[in-house]
């Protein structure tokens, strides 16, 4: 079997749902920024050598319809030879597009593509336009269409996850969130062209301006000022707003090669992936997922969770996030994910509670958040997961090219 690297990986960045830089910004032209910058970070590499375009996308309907894989690399001028599709599998669809990019490689079907997500919360709305459950299967199993903040709170509840110890966790993610934006650690971030619409003269008129930073971090976090929140999704429960993934928009994109490609362009590859797994759980506690898929993919791999020298654990929510950690064996030792300590390799530069969590996007957002620390740091394995609605989980392995 052949092996597949990821030789580029970037994002956008990630901006608030409604009220966010990119609100008014389409999915299709997030997309084709990140489809053109990662081609731009592959010296040497052009277009027209790129097979298929995958594209995850957890709400591919409306703006984000009519198959935006292909729609947007036409749009980024790659050629009519250069295919493309749309993936589904909600909150880990674009790493599913690049688990099945590198997949396809290792068998020898393809040689270079690209695995990407998209999702525009402003613009789709969580749930669809237009959502029908099945009349029947509803009322026998309500379970897989229930509110993923209830089973936010069903994990809290399940496994005693405190309301201080997810505003803890919320806290830390802001702080390493702020640290990072102040340093300027987030080189995996696109400057992306955003739109949008003012009233001149009783006309609206669309105008453009850059934005090259997520703006949902809010520096000025306390933990006392958290525990003021209200609740969200129960009266008497411990989710809020500022202990859950923000809803965000935004696009990223990987560029996978295999060997030979590698060696024909002449470019050094970040890192070779590995394994991915998924894992079924309960649907409606469906934030445990990690706790079953990184145990997975690690056996897939041949590694152990000590092997591991960083970690982007997606926090949809601090509840579930920090029962998988629990469960992982990494949750106690405090020093891998609390913002002030120079030994973390957990969220190092925050999650998806600072940067939001842009659904079918995040899977390769993590991606390319990896990617660059892994590069920086010299790591040489690195793991992302996350939970995934209806109930399952997804991880994936990664190793650093030398």
């Amino acid at each position: 079997m052949k092996e597949a690297y990821i030789v580029s990986s970037v994002r956008t960045p990630g901006c608030r749902k409604g009220k966010g830089a990119l609100a008014q910004t389409r999915p299709e032209e997030l997309l084709v920024q990140a489809l053109n910058a990662v081609i731009e970070r592959a010296p040497g590499v052009e277009k027209d050598a790129v097979e298929d375009v995958l594209t995850g996308c957890a709400f591919p309907e409306a703006e984000q319809g009519l198959n935006i894989g292909r729609v947007a690399a036409q749009m980024a001028k790659f050629p009519d030879s250069t295919c493309g599709a749309t993936v589904n599998r909600f909150c880990s669809a674009s790493l599913e597009a690049i688990a099945l990019q590198a997949m396809r490689i290792k068998a020898g079907w393809c040689d270079v593509a690209i695995g990407s997500g998209v999702e525009s919360m402003s613009i789709v709305p969580m749930g669809g336009n237009m959502p029908r459950p099945h009349p029947e299967w509803a009322k026998e199993n309500p379970d897989v269409y229930m509110s993923m903040g209830v089973t936010a709170e069903n994990v809290a509840n399940r496994y005693n996850v405190s309301r201080e110890m997810q505003d803890e966790f919320a806290f830390h993610s802001q702080m390493k969130a702020s640290n990072a934006k102040a340093k300027k650690l987030y080189k995996e971030i696109v400057p992306t062209e955003a739109v949008k619409y003012v009233e001149k003269d009783g006309t609206w008129v669309k105008e453009t301006f850059i934005q090259d930073f997520d703006d949902g971090i809010r520096e000025t976090t306390t933990v006392e000022g958290l525990a003021k929140l209200r609740t969200v999704f129960a009266a008497t429960g411990s989710v809020t707003a500022g202990n859950s993934s923000q809803t965000t928009d935004g696009a990223a994109a990987s560029l996978l090669m295999s060997g030979e490609a590698v060696e024909k362009y002449g470019i050094k590859p970040i890192a070779k992936v590995v394994a991915y797994a998924v894992a079924g759980c309960k649907a409606d506690e469906m934030g445990v997922g990690p706790a079953y898929a990184v145990p997975k993919a690690l056996a897939l791999a041949g590694l152990k969770v000590e092997d591991i020298g960083l970690w982007e654990l997606n926090e949809a929510f601090a509840s579930q996030c920090i029962y998988a950690m629990q469960q992982l064996g990494l949750y106690e030792q405090r020093e891998l994910w609390l913002s002030d300590s120079d030994k973390r390799i957990i969220n190092v530069n925050g999650g998806a509670i600072a940067l939001g969590h842009p659904l079918g996007c995040t899977g390769a957002k993590l991606c390319a958040q990896l990617m660059n620390e892994m590069r920086e740091r010299g790591v040489k394995y690195g793991v992302e997961s996350m939970c995934i609605g209806g109930g399952m989980g997804a991880a994936a392995v990664f190793e650093l090219c030398e």
